[in-house]
């Protein structure tokens, strides 16, 4: 081989589970960042991706019709990780890309925030149409171990 070697970048890994339409997905969508995240030496904030995670897959299952299972898909990658949630209802998110003021949420109200959140803590975040209805996710980089709880 001529010139510098490359060096070792891990690939890829992802995983995909199917998730049922209900309220018992949270906490285990949760569990599964967490594990994904734990397996990389330098992995994205684990407490930010399980919070994100469970806004996300909570967002399913509460504004989407059906009973049918939504898909959590988790990505790691050299930069980070991606996570995605799949629905069956095409309809894009809110104001998650692009914030609507006169839709601020109420500070006094349990729900409404979890758009914001999405928006403030990923470092990008979106929708896009897949066949069978869209997918919204979030991207986190890479937390330097010194910031990293041990």
């Amino acid at each position: 081989m001529n010139g510098p070697s490359l060096p070792d970048i891990p690939a890829p890994a992802s995983w995909r589970i199917a998730l049922p339409h209900t309220a018992a997905a949270v906490p285990v969508a949760r569990a599964l960042v967490r594990t994904a995240l734990a397996e990389l030496e330098h992995a994205a904030d684990s407490d930010t991706a399980e919070l994100l995670t469970a806004e996300l897959v909570a967002n399913a299952v509460e504004h989407t019709a059906g009973d049918g299972p939504i898909e959590l898909v988790v990505e790691l990658l050299p930069t980070g990780c991606q996570v995605e949630v799949h629905d069956p209802d095409p309809a894009p998110p809110g104001d998650l890309t692009v914030p609507d003021p006169a839709c601020e949420p109420d500070p006094w109200q349990e729900h409404g925030r979890g758009l914001l959140l999405i928006r403030t803590l990923s470092s990008s975040c979106g929708h896009r149409p897949t066949g069978s209805g869209k997918a919204v996710w979030f991207r986190l980089p890479v937390v330097p171990r010194q910031r990293r709880r041990v």
